[in-house]
């Protein structure tokens, strides 16, 4: 039976995650130290486990309303506008998803007709692509660079727009490279999105990890750009809840509404467990991010100074928890760096194209590891680059 006949041809044409990939090969072998992976090795903080398990032994295993609990969708309003200075009523403007993953693959299929162009500045989430695609849209990549520090430049995007653009992906703090966009930056940006009657979906899971005195500006609150927003969000990264499966979405009360048809029909609600979890955690949580912060910064400055020194150039990332080094000095493509890297050394990386075909001589690092587990790293890459030198 040929099964090729009754695919969807648009998810034959989507190659599976360059990611995952790594992380599998990772998983087979022995004595492999893995920063593949975006995942916080903290633990999720007690105080929001207990919350979660005492929701357990109260019985509380019920579906949720769709759209979330009221009470967390209150907690949301609160932190948003707390943290970022933007109302959003709770009763209209939330939604609580599956992971922020949910909420982009919602926004996307409520926001993009077939054939209209979703404009995605790469490197990003290897995500955004292939949703747009299952979507019916149209992806147009512009490619950030390394002398930017991978900025999305106003110049860039004017250049890239065409009468069938409907939507801007912004993704700050970015995935791979450790990019964050300051407040100037996204007013410059805004002028343009306005000027040609543009939207956003502006993908900020890692709003509360910036670093070196910079915090983080969500675009919905520059001047006008609050009704032309979707924000995405969620507890994965901040407190340490990638396995509770728990995001959100906040925006126009309208959009939000056609995304929670999507949600009711695709997912139904949300798991109710991780959102009493989420609660306690928006409620007593602000401690544990600065203390997860504080560490992760002390990680980053390890991690980028270590790659320095061993003349993998790499650039200054004040956001998120990844590196991303240049290795074009070693004459390897992105790909032949992490297969040689964790077969020679075992040791897993992301190859810079996992993120766009504008990654090539660049590799994704994370450091959300243990300080032991990446300076073993670290040394392994040092001996890993001297044989390289030799063999050459």
């Amino acid at each position: 039976m040929n099964y090729d006949n009754y695919i969807n041809n648009s998810i034959k044409t989507i190659p599976p995650s360059g990611i995952r990939r790594f992380f599998d090969i990772a998983n087979e072998m022995d004595d492999v130290i893995s920063l593949s992976i975006g995942e916080p090795d903290f633990q999720t903080p007690w105080h929001i486990r207990d919350e979660g398990i005492r929701s357990l032994e109260k019985g509380k295993t019920w579906y949720s309303p769709n759209r979330g609990f009221s009470e967390l969708l209150n907690g949301i309003s609160d932190y948003f506008e707390r943290k970022f200075g933007v109302k959003y009523e709770a009763d209209k403007q939330i939604l609580v998803t599956v992971g922020g993953s949910e909420a982009i693959d919602l926004a996307l299929r409520t926001l993009v007709n077939e054939g209209e162009e979703v404009i995605i500045p790469e490197p990003s989430f290897v995500c955004y692509e292939p949703l747009t695609v299952m979507a019916g849209g149209k992806p147009v990549i512009i490619k950030t660079k390394n002398e930017d520090s991978f900025r999305l430049k106003a110049k860039d995007l004017e250049a890239a727009i065409t009468p069938k653009s409907k939507l801007l992906v912004l993704p700050y703090p970015n995935n791979p490279t450790g990019a964050i966009m300051a407040k100037e930056n996204l007013e410059e940006i805004a002028e343009v999105i306005k000027k040609h009657d543009l939207l956003v979906l502006s993908d900020e899971i890692y709003s509360e990890l910036t670093y070196g005195g910079n915090t983080h500006t969500s675009i919905s609150s520059i001047d006008g750009m609050y009704e032309r927003t979707v924000v995405i969000n969620g507890f994965s990264k901040s407190y340490a809840m990638t396995g509770w499966r728990l995001g959100y979405a906040l925006g126009p009360a309208p959009i939000i509404a056609q995304m929670t048809k999507l949600h009711q029909y695709g997912i139904m609600s949300a798991p109710t467990t991780a959102q009493y979890a989420a609660i306690e955690a928006l409620k007593n949580g602000d401690r544990d991010i600065n203390k997860m912060r504080d560490e992760y910064d002390m990680r980053r400055r390890l991690v980028v100074d270590g790659f320095n020194a061993m003349g993998l150039s790499c650039f200054e990332p004040l956001g998120a928890f990844y590196v991303f080094p240049c290795i074009k000095s070693t004459g390897l493509t992105s790909e032949e760096f992490c297969t040689k890297l964790i077969m020679d050394k075992h040791v897993a990386v992301i190859p810079g194209t996992a993120f766009g075909k504008c990654g090539e001589g660049f590799v994704r690092v994370s450091y959300s590891y243990s300080l032991k587990h990446l300076k073993i790293a670290l040394e392994r890459i040092r001996e890993f680059l001297k044989e390289l030198n030799n063999e050459g």
